[in-house]
């Protein structure tokens, strides 16, 4: 068992590692522009990157907000159960990002979705339809990539096609993209590097 949770922590060790330091800074970049143009930021994913995308939007939305005395517009997608089970069972799985958009967002504003294999139906429509519809599509994946990689303009892979890691890395980066904000609080006013 030691043995296990060695190698477990050698390889977890190397996916934070794949953590492409430029892409965060961008990325962070891009949430001050939000924050500044007042856009709206919209997160979701599946199964543990639903998890993720919900802390996410708490951690920005009260967190950073807080820290900076500013207000990050931002929303979890999965949240609301009574209305992602209405969007299922009225039209299809694959429709419950992509049809809360189609309600909410306006172009210029930010979709950040993470996924493992990156080709999850329901992350792909929505971020196809963002995409046509001027949005700003993020996408964090795994090593696999996927289509959702292919039709975002900013990318981050974690160099790991294992669900718990990459899901913990980008976890890491979800609190990188807050935490800049809550310890550095003048971030939201600093010109970009």
């Amino acid at each position: 068992m030691k043995d296990w949770i060695s190698n477990y922590v050698k390889a977890q060790k190397a996916a934070l590692d794949s953590i492409p330091v430029d892409a965060v800074a961008k990325l962070i970049e891009t949430l001050k522009q939000a924050l500044k143009e007042n856009r709206q930021i919209f997160v979701f994913g599946n199964g543990g990157s639903a998890a993720n995308a919900s802390h996410f939007a708490t951690d920005l939305g009260k967190g950073s907000s807080d820290k900076i005395g500013q207000r990050f517009r931002v929303l979890s997608l999965n949240d609301n159960v009574s209305w992602l089970t209405a969007l299922a069972n009225d039209y299809a799985y694959e429709d419950v990002f992509v049809r809360q958009l189609e309600n909410y967002a306006r172009a210029g504003d930010i979709v950040l979705v993470m996924s493992v294999s990156g080709n999850s139906p329901n992350v792909v429509k929505a971020v196809d339809w963002a995409a046509k519809h001027g949005l700003s599509c993020i996408a964090l994946v795994g090593l696999k990539r996927g289509q959702a990689a292919d039709l975002a303009q900013q990318v981050i892979v974690i160099d790991s096609e294992h669900f718990g890691r990459v899901e913990d890395c980008h976890m890491g980066i979800c609190h990188m993209l807050c935490y800049a904000f809550m310890e550095i609080p003048d971030l939201a006013q600093r010109p970009p590097d």
